[in-house]
């Protein structure tokens, strides 16, 4: 364990320390684990997924809506809107159970 001094108060500070017990400066920042890189990343490529997902979906549902008679373009509506729905609401269920993991995996001061 070395001594370092700190930037703003110029006490000797361990340089395993976060803050400088003195004055409170920040030092250095805290890391995140491999388990909080984990879900982090997750969540990153869960809200993509889900995105691109929705914007997919979405389009291939007026594909060819044009050519379709009333009954069809109603029914491709309805399904459609039901459809986004449901996507939607799994992306913020997913966000929330994702987002408490990245929340509890962050990266804390000792």
């Amino acid at each position: 364990m070395a001594m370092i001094s700190c930037p703003e108060c110029q006490q000797s500070v361990s340089d395993s320390a976060f803050k400088c017990p003195k004055c409170g400066v920040q030092l250095r920042k805290p890391k995140r684990g491999f388990m909080g890189k984990l879900f982090k990343w997750t969540f990153i490529a869960f809200n993509i997924l889900m995105a691109i997902w929705v914007v997919g979906g979405s389009s291939a549902a007026t594909k060819g809506y044009d050519t379709m008679s009333s009954a069809e373009q109603a029914g491709t509506a309805i399904g459609a809107g039901i459809g986004i729905t449901l996507l939607l609401g799994l992306w913020v269920i997913g966000d929330i159970i994702l987002g408490l993991f990245v929340l509890f995996t962050r990266p804390k001061a000792a």
